[in-house]
């Protein structure tokens, strides 16, 4: 095989070389094409063909049902490693052994400080105010009170900023929650895991103890785990693409928010939830739905089936699926939108029409599932996809800053007016 691609064009040939991944992806380099070609480029809506960057982070093979983060299989790490784990891993290249895991942690609850300040902009918010406007606008604010630019040629300074969005994001998270139940601000406590802090600063009730669930805990931890990160999807390359004008940390993370905010992206499993509440106010009927999904000519979207990426299968469903059976029948829930939610998946599995097309329930779909049982608002569930895939952007950020990647600047083709003279305003 050439290790060269060619083009011809208007008589001319132009070679371009290709480039080979460590998993044997291909790519044709064409940084120079432009210039050889005396300005032609490349058109591609959406960059499903474009390669951004070359990333050592994580590899996604979506024909083969393949996630890795660092060379470790997905379901490996959900079921051995926790969050901390993982986030360490992503971040820094590879797993930590104990002593590193345990001073990481330490460095963290050091950081988890908020300052009372951020309360009061806290408190402009209305009760109706979407949670992830919230959050990205908490999480831009930080940027006041850690006014500083991060050297990134300097490893302390990097790490500080790394560990300190890590303490303190959860503290948003929570106080983001707290905010739209009504429930005072919590911060948690020193003594407990970092997951485990998570769920005590966003469940525990002022007038009650906290009390320890290892199946809900576990459960929190796989979803975090599997939303950690997922390549160069919408909010990924947009805090990669911020980061390369060399703005901060925080103000990257924050944009990259907004980018996961959208229903095409994060906000998939608000989706799901909404969908499944509508099927309730009609009856509850899934084999109607079921049969409107499969109806070209009905408007009917069927969320939280199939995926845009996986072609085959999405490894992350089959661990939250179990996950979300082992919520349930703990905590005994009886509610008809999970019922509901049960139907339909058990009806894709088994319909030709879904199977043959692998229309799958995909991870959006279970993730809602745990969310309500947990007691959490549809509003909040992008806030905590949001949380999980922090350490993902984080990681995506720094590559992209030590690799010294130039400034994301796209081009495009005009298909405006061409050159016309101006009207005065009394001739128009």
């Amino acid at each position: 095989m050439s290790d060269k691609a060619t083009i011809e064009y208007n008589g001319n040939t132009f070679e371009f070389p290709v480039i080979k991944g460590t998993e044997d992806e291909l790519a044709i380099d064409i940084k120079s094409l432009r210039s050889a070609t005396n300005g032609i480029i490349t058109i591609d809506p959406g960059y499903k063909n474009t390669g951004s960057c070359e990333s050592a982070i994580t590899f996604l093979d979506g024909e083969k049902g393949i996630l890795r983060y660092r060379g470790y299989a997905i379901e490996e790490l959900a079921d051995k490693a926790d969050f901390l784990e993982v986030a360490y891993l992503l971040i820094f290249g590879e797993l930590p052994n104990k002593e590193q895991l345990e001073a990481f942690h330490v460095d963290i609850k050091n950081e988890s400080h908020v300052d009372e300040e951020m309360k009061k902009i806290l408190d402009a918010f209305p009760k109706s105010a979407h949670p992830m406007g919230v959050l990205s606008s908490l999480t831009s604010a930080l940027i006041a009170f850690n006014p500083v630019s991060v050297n990134v040629t300097s490893k302390d300074e990097m790490y500080g900023a790394i560990v300190r969005i890590l303490a303190k994001f959860p503290v948003l998270v929570a106080w983001t929650l707290r905010k739209k139940k009504g429930l005072p601000l919590d911060y948690g406590d020193d003594s407990l895991g970092y997951v485990e802090n998570i769920h005590k600063m966003m469940f525990k009730k002022p007038t009650q103890e906290y009390k320890r669930n290892k199946i809900v805990i576990d459960a929190l931890d796989k979803l975090l785990i599997l939303h950690a990160d997922h390549e160069q999807n919408c909010s990924t390359s947009t805090v990669r693409i911020v980061g390369s004008s060399h703005a901060g940390l925080f103000a990257s993370l924050s944009a990259g928010i907004s980018a996961l905010w959208g229903p095409l992206h994060g906000g998939a499993n608000q989706a799901v939830l909404e969908m499944l509440e509508a099927i309730q106010e009609d009856g509850g009927d899934t084999k109607k739905y079921m049969a409107k999904a499969k109806d070209k000519n009905d408007p009917f979207r069927l969320m939280g089936f199939g995926h845009r990426v996986y072609k085959n299968f999405d490894p992350r469903a089959k661990i939250i699926k179990q996950a979300a059976d082992e919520v349930l029948a703990d905590l005994g829930i009886d509610d008809p939108i999970l019922e509901i939610a049960k139907g339909l998946a058990k009806e894709a599995l088994e319909d030709p029409y879904f199977v043959d097309r692998k229309l799958y329930p995909n991870v959006d779909f279970y993730s809602g599932i745990i969310y309500r049982a947990l007691g959490i608002p549809t509003e909040m569930f992008t806030v905590m996809f949001a949380l999980g895939r922090l350490p993902g952007w984080i990681a995506q950020w720094r590559e992209m800053r030590l690799n010294g990647e130039p400034i994301g600047r796209p081009r495009q083709v005009y298909v405006g007016e061409t050159h016309r003279s101006f009207v005065e305003l009394d001739k128009r």
